[in-house]
């Protein structure tokens, strides 16, 4: 197996990201600008077009958001709405088969947790080599915290 990347190292869908922020940012301008050329508007209703747009503009931000962050001491999946911290020994298998949308933590406690952060929505080779890299750390993480204890 290849050496594992030094750590903290996150993980993106960088170029969903890029879409999505180029786009809210396109359509927070446009509507914006349709709002000040269209004279026949109130003040009131141009600052409902600028609102709106922002509002546009946050959701698709929202959606840009996830990432998955590891470092020594665990994992954090960033989601578009949640945030959680694992510690390394919380993640029995990292997946992303076939088909799925997005990487599955399977936990200790029987839950699997999404990780937006990694999905092959346009980068699907981008987010195989993501997931192979964040199972071998779990894998390794998971491997030598039994040696730590006993040592």
């Amino acid at each position: 197996m290849s050496e594992l990347p030094a750590l903290p190292i996150t993980f993106r869908p960088g170029r969903t990201r890029a879409v999505l922020l180029t786009a809210g940012l396109a359509i927070f301008v446009v509507i914006t600008t349709v709002a000040i050329l269209l004279e026949q508007l109130s003040s009131g209703e141009r600052l409902s077009f600028v609102f709106t747009g922002a509002l546009l503009f946050g959701v698709l931000l929202l959606l840009a958001r996830p990432k998955v962050v590891a470092d020594e001491s665990g994992v954090t999946v960033v989601n578009i709405a949640s945030k959680r911290r694992l510690d390394w020994a919380e993640i029995i298998q990292v997946n992303l088969r076939p088909g799925d949308p997005w990487v599955f933590l399977n936990l200790s406690d029987g839950t699997s947790l999404p990780a937006l952060g990694i999905q092959p929505g346009i980068a699907k080779q981008r987010a195989i080599a993501d997931a192979r890299t964040l199972r071998a750390l779990a894998e390794a993480r998971s491997a030598a915290r039994p040696e730590e204890d006993q040592g």
